[in-house]
C-alpha cells in the first residue's frame, strides 16, 4: 500500500530541510501532538503511541540529495517504509511524505484513512516548522 501526501512548498534550502528530517528527534514536531503519546527519540530512532495504543518504531534508513528515508523497526505492527521526497525549486523546496506499507486487505480498510490524515498533517508541520522559523 502506497500513500503519498500533498506535496507543500517550504520557503528554505533543501539542504536545511534534509536536515532537520535526518534527525529523528526532529519528527515529534511533525506529528499531531493530540494523536500521539510515549514519543521517544535518538537522533537515528524514534517511537511513539498512535492513538488506538498502536507503537510505532522508525529507524533512519538513508538519505540521498533528494530523500529522507525510514524504516519501521522492532514491534511496529507491519514493514513499512516513510521516505520524505524534496525537490530543490529556486530559493524553495518542495516536499512530500510517502509511505510504502506491507499490510493486507483487511488491514488497509483499517488503517488507510487515518494514515493519509497522518501524512498529509506531517506535509503541513513540516511547511509550519520553518515558516514560524
Amino acid at each position: 500500500m502506497i500513500i503519498q501526501s500533498t506535496s507543500v512548498s517550504i520557503h528554505t534550502s533543501l539542504t536545511s530541510v534534509r536536515a532537520f528530517l535526518c534527525d529523528a528527534r526532529n519528527l515529534n514536531l511533525l506529528l499531531p501532538q493530540e494523536k500521539i503519546s510515549e514519543f521517544q527519540a535518538t537522533e537515528e530512532q524514534c517511537s511513539f503511541k498512535a492513538q488506538g495504543g498502536i507503537l510505532i518504531n522508525l529507524l533512519f534508513a538513508e538519505q540521498s540529495e533528494e530523500l529522507v528515508r525510514y524504516r519501521s523497526g522492532e514491534g511496529s505492527p507491519f514493514s513499512f517504509t516513510l521516505s520524505i521526497s524534496l525537490h530543490e525549486d529556486g530559493e524553495k523546496c518542495h516536499g512530500q511524505v510517502v509511505f510504502d506499507g506491507q499490510v493486507n486487505g483487511f488491514m488497509k480498510v483499517l488503517i488507510e484513512k487515518p494514515l493519509r490524515a497522518l501524512f498529509e498533517q506531517m506535509s503541513i508541520q513540516m511547511k509550519a516548522h520553518f515558516e514560524e522559523n
